[in-house]
């Protein structure tokens, strides 16, 4: 009689349990909370060649951000949540500011922000995205993440500090520590020499030359001459080339006067994201992007989908869609963000930048990731990259 009844008993429980789930599940079907998310780039002009082997894509960025809002829809059927993109592309000829203003409006709290540097500023300081977070994709600017930096941004990418620390780092476990520094001609090469010129410093290299490229860009007089004859200068150890654009860079590495390796913007690079990277599981996401676009991920897809995995990824913890909460919990110690390079990302409360380990990859294979081992941080190793809070002049607060 006892036993019947006990088994009566567990059989109410459960039916009453299955009826919970069932009416949980309900309620997140008829209302979930939504979180929406604007991806705001431009129209580009495409430039001339600098090769026939690299294609100019038009869409770097949009399919990561794309591929991240599926990712965090299929955890919002658990969480009762759903993400929306809505993605706003400026022509060629029109005016990003007034496609803010109309475009995005009071729905979209957050922006993923795929745009140059100049334009970033001019976004935050509007009135309509005072109450916005505005997610940089695009910029790798140390200004913007010092003196310039806004308290409504938050920066993807590795700055230039970040790289050329990274480089400066797997040198100094080289022991090469004699460089022989390249710059281009323009405004974005000098301010990666500068980095250089820092990193050079806080790792102990000696830049024993230095000069500007002031050549041909004709690949077959480069070729012939003048890499070898600009290159006879004192012994160094590897030559560290400034050259963002590529206009010459690729014509350096071989054609030396001296057996020396190249590295910076060419030859040994460091980035966020490469091709070659297929370790921490960055297989699966390198395959899934691929079938999806058809092509290799770029570092602005690899940026556009940590913004939009990082706003999932708040909105999980807190299982909120109110802005200023994400914020706050994506600057606070409990963020932790999967970025497939090992290490959880997390963003510094000082300046907005997210941390995350840099890769350094040879055009065909991935040769080391820093932060390189033995190099120590009180907090984090991944904050001996870049510009640590006491060396930084950012002036914002959370």
């Amino acid at each position: 009689m006892m036993r019947s009844i006990n088994l009566s008993l567990q059989a109410t429980i459960g039916f009453l349990f299955i009826i919970h789930l069932l009416s949980v599940n309900f309620v997140y079907a008829g209302a979930k909370q939504t979180i929406n998310i604007a991806y705001l780039t431009q129209e580009q002009k495409v430039p001339p060649p600098l090769s026939n082997l690299d294609a100019f894509i038009k869409d770097k960025g949009v399919l990561g951000a794309a591929l991240a809002t599926d990712d965090n829809n299929t955890t919002g059927q658990f969480t009762g949540q759903q993400f929306v993109l809505k993605k706003v592309i400026v022509p060629l000829d029109g005016n990003v500011i007034d496609t803010f203003n109309k475009a995005i409006g009071d729905q979209y709290p957050y922006v993923v922000v795929n745009l140059p540097s100049d334009a970033i500023n001019s976004i935050a300081d509007l009135p309509s995205a005072k109450q916005k977070l505005l997610f940089d994709v695009a910029t790798i600017d140390d200004v913007l993440r010092n003196e310039q930096c806004r308290n409504n941004v938050l920066h993807l990418l590795p700055n230039r500090a970040m790289r050329a620390d990274a480089l400066a780092q797997y040198m100094m476990k080289k022991r090469w520590n004699k460089w022989f520094l390249v710059i281009g001609a323009t405004e974005e090469d000098r301010l990666f020499a500068d980095a250089l010129r820092r990193a050079a410093k806080r790792f102990g290299m000696k830049i024993v030359e230095e000069k500007t490229w002031e050549h041909t860009y004709d690949a077959r007089r480069t070729a012939q001459s003048d890499v070898a004859v600009f290159t006879q200068v004192d012994d160094y150890d590897v030559l560290v080339v400034a050259d963002e654009q590529g206009r010459f860079g690729e014509y350096l590495e071989y054609r030396t006067w001296n057996a020396r390796p190249v590295i910076g913007t060419q030859g040994l690079i460091a980035t966020a994201w490469h091709r070659t990277h297929e370790q921490w599981g960055s297989v699966q996401i390198q395959t899934r992007f691929k079938e999806q676009a058809g092509r290799w991920m770029e570092e602005p897809d690899y940026a556009a989908y940590l913004a939009v995995r990082a706003i999932g990824e708040a909105a999980t913890r807190t299982q909120s869609n109110d802005v200023n909460r994400l914020k706050d919990y994506m600057l606070s110690d409990a963020f932790a963000l999967q970025g497939y390079k090992g290490n959880p990302l997390s963003f510094r409360p000082w300046d907005g930048q997210l941390r995350q380990p840099v890769l350094l990859a040879a055009p065909r294979s991935l040769v080391a990731v820093a932060p390189i081992e033995g190099f120590l941080h009180p907090k984090t190793e991944l904050d001996t990259l870049g510009y640590d809070q006491s060396e930084s002049t950012c002036k914002w607060s959370k």
